[in-house]
């Protein structure tokens, strides 16, 4: 069985490569985006099961992409990482789950893990012939 792949997307080269070896090192396998835009092309290319967005991005920023992928693929996990305690409303509303830094690299992987569940369980819930909890 192939290991599930995580898109990192991060402008600091040392950063994505730290993240990268840390997924790797739990089972997972990693590409590594350095730009939005390079973030936007690579999901046109590749199918990943979640991405770690950097909400600090030169050029594209991480709203656009957010936007991007929940047009394109809005079933695809976005865990967005920040050092800022507070964003704005309107981009915590386009991703799945806000992960501060300093909460890292321990917890990434947890949720990581969580987050593809929930999308995991959300889609089989939603193919036909499935019934859900609640018409059971």
């Amino acid at each position: 069985m192939e290991s599930p792949t995580v898109l990192c997307v991060d402008d600091r080269p040392q950063v994505s490569e730290l993240r990268k070896a840390t997924l790797e090192s739990h089972g997972y396998s990693a590409k590594i985006a350095s730009s939005g835009y390079t973030a936007v092309k690579m999901l046109e290319e590749t199918s990943v099961a979640a991405v770690l967005l950097e909400y600090k991005l030169d050029g594209m920023d991480a709203e656009a992409v957010a936007c991007h992928i929940k047009q394109r693929f809005p079933n695809l996990p976005i865990i967005l990482l920040s050092a800022y305690s507070e964003l704005p409303e309107r981009i915590l509303w386009l991703v799945d789950e806000y992960v501060m830094r300093s909460e890292l690299p321990e917890g990434l992987v947890r949720i990581i893990e969580r987050v593809t569940q929930s999308h995991r369980l959300a889609l089989r819930s939603n193919e036909p012939g499935q019934r859900s909890r609640a018409a059971a």
